[in-house]
């Protein structure tokens, strides 16, 4: 799984919103300061030469669109960071949110049925 630098992570979630698009479209989902049209066409390039992004070429003028879903590339940065900060060990994750995140008792609760329902469908 190929790891997104902060711009081309940036172009992708405009990407995956709008599902197809010119560099123009992409363009006017930026939040202000728009960056320069060169600099969004580059690194759109880039994920294409990465084979994320692919593309239909009309004429001179090319629309883009993602070649990974979104859920796909969550998926790997999860089990990425996993594997490689946690000893692959959800118990690690666990540990490491209930200790550095502002967790609130909603929350923790809300997790709590949700793992209660993972271990039920595990026992059946």
């Amino acid at each position: 799984m190929v790891t997104l630098t902060k711009a081309e992570e940036r172009i992708m979630q405009i990407l995956w919103k709008i599902e197809k698009g010119f560099i123009n479209d992409i363009l006017e989902h930026f939040p202000e300061p728009i960056p320069p049209y060169n600099s969004v066409s580059t690194i759109v390039r880039v994920l294409v030469k990465k084979e994320i992004v692919g593309f239909k070429a009309y004429g001179k003028t090319y629309e883009y669109f993602p070649q990974i879903s979104k859920e796909d590339y969550r998926n790997g940065q999860l089990n990425r960071l996993t594997k490689n900060y946690f000893g692959n060990s959800l118990k690690q994750v666990v540990n490491f949110f209930s200790e550095n995140k502002n967790l609130d008792l909603k929350e923790v609760e809300e997790v709590m049925r949700m793992l209660e329902e993972i271990k039920n469908k595990k026992k059946e």
